[in-house]
């Protein structure tokens, strides 16, 4: 009587077992489409070489931990999450590694990403699309390097927190006095910021001064988020308060 038992659920298993594996190696479960998002620049073929996977692979032999670690490994990549969707499908999260600011270093400019990371680097300056830092000249920093530089790393935290659609509207932060940092715009605007403290605040006041310069039709000489109370100068008077 027990061996019979023992033979149905020896049976039983097996038959779960060829279900199971014929699920698994059936066509319906195979990578037919990537679902991509928060991507910019990399695009879904890039991702799949990045990702290393293939159309028609099995998706249960698809690691979805070893997609995200090839992911992460590309320098151009700050964070991804990869999950299967059922019967066909990869879906892919992606934030990309974005440019806040650019930094001369002792061979030419490099750029940073908002976590301070090296992501690119040249020998001559090219078009600003994004703010330069002056005041400043790193040394022994390349590609993928972190940033070392106190100073810069407040800057880097301030940028970082301005829309990056708004942030091409500063053209440079100097620190060449560091409790006188000052912003300017691309029409050679003075934004005061002082110490590179309470960076959160400055930030939000300066991504709303800088929404505010596209519908205005002041005027201004200057702003100074340096102090408690900020204030605008404007060319005829002076605007105080938030």
């Amino acid at each position: 009587m027990s061996s019979r038992r023992v033979l149905k659920g020896a049976f039983y298993l097996l038959g779960i077992a060829a279900v199971i594996a014929g699920l698994i190696y059936s066509p319906l479960f195979t990578f037919q489409q990537l679902v991509v998002h928060g991507n910019i620049h990399l695009d879904e073929a890039e991702l799949c070489e990045i990702a290393r996977i293939q159309y028609g692979a099995r998706l249960f032999e698809l690691k979805t931990d070893a997609m995200t670690a090839n992911l992460l490994r590309d320098l151009r990549i700050e964070s991804a999450v990869v999950r299967r969707q059922l019967p066909n499908k990869i879906e892919m999260d992606i934030v990309e590694r974005i440019p806040v600011a650019t930094v001369a270093c002792d061979y030419g400019y490099l750029d940073f990403d908002r976590q301070g990371k090296v992501i690119a680097s040249y020998r001559s300056l090219k078009g600003a699309d994004i703010p330069i830092v002056t005041g400043v000249k790193l040394r022994d920093l390349y590609i993928g390097d972190d940033n070392n530089n106190a100073q810069v790393a407040k800057v880097l935290l301030f940028l970082g927190k301005i829309d990056p659609a708004d942030i091409g509207q500063i053209s440079e932060v100097n620190i060449t006095v560091p409790s006188a940092v000052v912003a300017y715009t691309k029409t050679a605007l003075p934004i005061r910021l002082g110490e590179l403290e309470r960076i959160p605040e400055k930030a939000g006041l300066t991504q709303d001064f800088l929404q505010d310069q596209k519908t205005t039709r002041h005027t201004v000489e200057y702003v100074d988020f340096s102090y408690d109370a900020p204030f605008i100068k404007l060319a005829d008077k002076t605007t105080e308060g938030k």
